[in-house]
């Protein structure tokens, strides 16, 4: 489980296709505090450590994983934000995010406002949970975020400068795809009240 605080961005460095898979080789600050087998998120997806050097790491996504994400549009050279799994005791400064991807989303508009941005994303629902509701919460390739704007497939939401500067949103653009998490509380309130609205 992950909290959508992003700890640092990694950088690609090497992309290897296995079949339907990808193997992917990332570097980063932490990297030799890191060991196989742990889970690691990238760009909002829950990842296994596969691999390790004293410079690299390398993490396999499967076929069903590249299909709901946008990471088979790595490239070597790109800036991928990191989360570790949340430690037991620590504080819980964003919301409960699973490292599970909905969808992607299409950033289509991007708003200075005097030291601030509003970015626009828009998405064609997978699932009649994939809802967004106004001040609630949204993963955005792992970063935890408040709503803003909130439509039936659309949404906004503002960055501050530390974030802006501290995780892949300064390199969005109009056209860029992201992951989307939606907040699993609201998944399951909206899944309870479709059951018990088809029952009546």
């Amino acid at each position: 489980m992950f909290s959508g605080i992003v700890e640092s961005m990694g950088r690609v460095v090497s992309i290897e296709r296995i079949g339907d898979n990808i193997d992917i080789s990332l570097t980063c600050p932490f990297v030799n505090e890191l060991k196989v087998d742990q889970s690691l998120s990238h760009n909002g997806v829950c990842l296994t450590v596969v691999r390790k050097t004293d410079e690299t790491y390398t993490v396999t996504a499967i076929k069903e994983t590249l299909e709901k994400s946008s990471l088979g549009l790595l490239k070597v050279g790109s800036l991928v934000n990191l989360e570790r799994s949340l430690k037991s005791d620590g504080r819980f400064d964003g919301h409960i995010v699973q490292g599970h991807v909905d969808q992607t989303a299409l950033c289509t508009k991007i708003e200075e406002a005097n030291g601030s941005w509003y970015y626009t994303f828009e998405y064609e629902p997978k699932n009649p949970d994939h809802i967004t509701v106004e001040k609630g919460s949204i993963s955005v390739d792992g970063v935890s975020l408040t709503v803003v704007n909130s439509r039936p497939n659309s949404f906004q939401v503002a960055i501050i400068p530390y974030t802006y500067h501290n995780t892949i949103f300064h390199t969005y653009q109009p056209g860029t795809i992201v992951n989307l998490e939606f907040d699993i509380l609201g998944k399951y309130i909206a899944k309870i009240v479709r059951q018990v609205l088809n029952k009546e």
